[in-house]
């Protein structure tokens, strides 16, 4: 399983807090997804799981589109797969919104478990929606010994790394998806292990 968060966002180049707000790629998210697709050039996969989000498709696609070793391969989209909800904070600035709220607070609600920012979702409110969708959809591709590759989100997929390598809530506050580097997994015998 290879987990694949989607390259640089127009809105994480202006430095914004996107959610659910539906942008795409900015010139350096396309190089890092191509990046991406280089590097996985020679797996072969099976399947791919996305976003309903066009970043993490178009970065699926990109990557999908440098691959010598894949045939047709059908692509899922899931919304659960989304990244978290920022709420209030969709669209705003983050550094005018830490001048706001205070740098403390704003951490507090982008990396801390189970608080919320403002009207928006925690990341345990996140890993509700993704673990089901790895337990439905995703482990038993893996247990059929399929390559799966899933392009998503900082935080629908660090809700997913959590969960995988049984991250505590205090762990889980310093661990960083970064954009368009593929972060690979063996499945065996029900468990995940991190090459």
């Amino acid at each position: 399983m290879i987990l694949l968060r989607h390259g640089q966002s127009v809105w994480n180049a202006a430095n914004k807090f996107t959610g659910w707000t539906d942008v795409d790629l900015s010139p350096k998210g396309e190089e890092e997804a191509a990046q991406a697709g280089h590097d996985l050039a020679n797996i072969a996969f099976d399947i791919i799981y996305t976003s309903d989000l066009k970043r993490a498709q178009r970065t699926a696609e990109i990557t999908m589109s440098h691959n010598k070793a894949s045939g047709e391969i059908s692509t899922v989209c899931d919304w659960r797969l989304n990244e978290r909800h920022y709420g209030d904070l969709q669209g705003l600035n983050k550094d005018e919104t830490r001048e706001k709220f205070g740098e403390e607070q704003v951490h507090i609600w982008r990396r801390s478990y189970d608080i919320p920012p403002p009207g928006g979702e925690s990341l345990e409110t996140c890993a509700a929606r993704t673990i089901p969708c790895l337990e439905e959809l995703i482990i038993p591709d893996l247990k059929e010994g399929k390559n799966v590759l899933v392009a998503a989100h900082g935080n629908s997929l660090r809700s997913i790394v959590m969960h995988i390598e049984g991250l505590s809530k205090e762990e889980v506050l310093s661990l960083e998806i970064p954009t368009g580097i593929p972060i690979i997994y063996e499945f065996a015998n029900g468990l995940f292990v991190r090459n």
